[in-house]
């Protein structure tokens, strides 16, 4: 049974969410920064392929199970981009406020505005998991030009949700779990983790 797991992942605000959501479950998360162990490379143009990469990457690291998400921002207008670019839509360094300008940009003109965010978790036991479990989520919105809230993280600021009329950044954080593509990943990867550890 899985107690302890490395997040293949630097992002602090990624870090807070999961911590949060899988503390019930009894389960350790360790950044991957804490065991010195780098950034994978994410070569590929799917969610699912980087994640991979990622999960397999930290696991090999660290010898332990390992937790990868591969998430953005997809915009119907642009043909679905940033999409697995979102974190580094305005080049490098990464940087929120740069790739939040190059979005509402490249709309400049463009009234059709729908856009969803989405998210693929993967779960490897190991680095060789023949059968990792795979988790995704998708949370539907439209992007604004004005950002509005402090809260949340990467586009949140431009991203509206229709059923709120709030955006990602004014959702308080217990509430965007509850709707955001992580939260419903999340959820379902634990609706798994429990079922194997009922048949375990």
């Amino acid at each position: 049974m899985i107690t302890r797991l490395v997040l293949a992942s630097n992002n602090a605000g990624k870090l807070r969410e999961f911590r949060r959501l899988l503390e019930p479950l009894g389960l350790d998360v360790i950044p991957q920064v804490e065991l010195g162990i780098a950034e994978a490379d994410e070569p590929h143009v799917t969610f699912i392929e980087n994640a991979l990469a990622k999960a397999r990457h930290a696991s090999a690291a660290s010898g332990l199970p390992a937790l990868a998400d591969d998430s953005g921002i997809c915009v119907d207008a642009l043909g679905g981009a940033p999409g697995v670019y979102s974190a580094r839509y305005a080049g490098d360094p990464k940087s929120d406020a740069r790739n939040n300008a190059a979005l509402v940009a490249a709309l400049q003109g463009i009234a059709a505005r729908r856009a969803h965010y989405y998210c693929v978790l993967v779960l490897v036991r190991h680095a060789e998991d023949p059968q990792p479990i795979v988790a995704e989520g998708i949370w539907h919105g439209v992007v604004v030009d004005t950002p509005r809230g402090s809260g949340g993280f990467g586009y949140d600021p431009h991203f509206e949700d229709p059923a709120t009329g709030m955006t990602g950044a004014e959702l308080p954080l217990a509430q965007k779990n509850e709707v955001s593509h992580r939260g419903q990943a999340l959820r379902s990867l634990i609706a798994r983790l429990l079922e194997e550890r009922r048949h375990g």
